[in-house]
């Protein structure tokens, strides 16, 4: 697992060991960039499920302003800190050890003092995740209020409305209907399924 590109371009990262960890692959990223183009760079960055932190450390190579990172397992947030110091970006990334789901009816308070461009997401597959995250009313509204933060306080055009980007099985379908959010956008690539939504 490597840095893309940008100011960390080439940098080998420090992998999670287990068998149940499924990172995003290499190809995978790459072409998530290719779509989300421009918006990266000055961007507010959420990477959620993090893993190792490769989605967002990349941000911040390709010049995001910041990125946080929160991840159930301690042995990933410690992989993270790990990575983000060896690309040194330790000023400008946070690392939150939570239980997503735990903390969703309160996320809004938890993470009052942010808001954010891009909020990536990769949770574990087909094991609900999707549905019980873009179905609950409290993360519907704390991503509107970032969506309409970021429109207020930007003077420039470099971040447009607020994203979300989801990779997932292709078996697990997105939510028919969704409240306050539109997908404008999903790749396939083999058994994995790339959903970027927005505010509706």
């Amino acid at each position: 697992m490597r840095i893309i590109s940008g100011t960390c371009k080439g940098r080998r990262l420090i992998p999670l060991k287990g068998m149940s960890i499924r990172p995003t692959s290499d190809k995978v990223r790459e072409s998530i960039f290719n779509i989300i183009g421009q918006r990266v760079c000055g961007a507010d960055v959420l990477d959620l499920f993090a893993g190792t932190g490769a989605f967002g450390i990349e941000c911040l190579s390709r010049g995001a302003n910041k990125a946080l990172f929160v991840d159930i397992a301690k042995s990933s947030c410690d992989v993270i800190k790990q990575n983000i110091e060896l690309c040194k970006f330790t000023s400008n990334s946070v690392v939150l050890q939570y239980d997503l789901l735990k903390i969703l009816s309160s996320i809004s308070n938890i993470f009052s003092k942010y808001s954010f461009n891009i909020i990536f997401m990769d949770p574990p597959y087909e094991m609900g995740f999707v549905e019980k995250i873009l179905k609950n009313r409290e993360f519907l509204q704390f991503f509107a209020k970032d969506t309409i933060n970021k429109q207020d306080i930007r003077e420039d055009d470099l971040c447009e409305d607020s994203i979300i980007i989801l990779e997932h099985s292709i078996k697990e379908k997105i939510p028919d209907k969704l409240e306050m959010l539109d997908i404008y956008d999903q790749r396939q690539y083999g058994k994995t399924l790339i959903s970027f939504l927005r505010s509706s």
